[in-house]
């Protein structure tokens, strides 16, 4: 068969597996320790994410036009406003429940559909705005009960600095998804995937001087393994895309949020309760309607490019 041959089936299959290798990953480093920087979590995933990266070009002979780019600058900003993101993201994935932690993740394609709307002037309607808002209505109400001033600690417990921290991530992360848009237009993904990567490492690794711990070997091991999970899973994320549609393949990212309550509750402990229960089905109904709405808009736009041609 055609590499690039439709086939669903496979493309959410390589979706459903590209999600379980990222929960694996994210319960590795939650499973290392708070202790550890989230600049030096950020440097250990995103280099020991380039070996299978590496070897997977290698094997395919693509590993030398992987880094030829007609826009380095471009892979600069993605990687710099990437790496700050996941840096956020990693910081509310060990101070936060793990399914809380995922669950305010979702904001991130919430908050693109705003910045793409500012930054690309995409327009964006009646639908797609009010579904923004009612998931960033859910998001309120997982969040609350961590920000609330009345608990031991307040707004600077660790708790509330790592919801602002998801928060974060959401917003930037949405940036640089805004950037990779600008990317895919002249660039190769092996070539994006790589880079990101690289710069990854290179801008975590300037926070050495900020306290970077000695780790031992278990969870030095967890963090290896943590970074192998990344770069296998970016490779089966973006295989995936080759067989389905996004709009067929994205609703499957939902699953690691059941995912996430069964290794949250068995690994770590963490009881799920009905507040976030609740602000996680708004922020998931909200999220797949986006999806929906996208991928309808999209048929919309092939049709008139259709009925254009011929008269072109």
């Amino acid at each position: 068969m055609d590499l690039h041959s439709p086939n669903p089936m496979k493309g959410i299959f390589l979706k459903v597996a590209s999600v379980m290798i990222f929960l694996c990953m994210s319960a590795l480093i939650k499973a290392a320790g708070k202790e550890i920087p989230a600049g030096q979590i950020t440097f250990l995933r995103s280099a020991f994410a380039m070996v299978p990266i590496l070897v997977f070009l290698g094997v395919k002979g693509q590993l030398r036009d992987a880094f030829r780019t007609n826009d380095i600058f471009g892979h600069f900003k993605r990687g710099f406003i990437g790496i700050l993101s996941m840096g956020f993201g990693f910081y509310g994935l060990v101070h936060l429940p793990l399914p809380e932690s995922i669950a305010l993740g979702y904001a991130l394609p919430l908050v693109t559909v705003i910045v793409a709307a500012v930054f690309l002037k995409e327009r964006v309607g009646v639908y797609r705005w009010t579904a923004v808002l009612i998931g960033l209505i859910g998001v309120a109400v997982i969040s609350w009960p961590r920000l609330t001033l009345f608990r031991d600690g307040g707004l600077g417990s660790s708790e509330a600095m790592g919801v602002l921290a998801m928060l974060a991530f959401a917003l930037l992360g949405s940036c640089a998804m805004v950037l990779v848009r600008k990317l895919v237009q002249t660039e190769r993904t092996p070539t994006i995937v790589l880079y990101f990567s690289l710069f990854a490492s290179v801008f975590s690794l300037g926070t050495l001087p900020f306290g970077w711990i000695d780790l031992g070997w278990p969870e030095l091991v967890m963090m290896m393994f943590a970074g192998f999970c990344g770069g296998i899973a970016q490779l089966l994320l973006t295989a995936s895309y080759r067989y389905a549609d996004v709009s067929t393949i994205a609703p499957f990212e939902y699953t690691s949020i059941v995912l996430g309550l069964i290794v949250g509750y068995f690994l770590f402990g963490d009881v799920p309760t009905a507040t976030m229960l609740t602000g996680t089905a708004i922020v998931v109904s909200a999220g797949i309607f986006v999806i929906f709405r996208e991928h309808r808009l999209e048929l919309k736009r092939r049709a008139e490019l259709r009925h254009q041609t011929p008269q072109g």
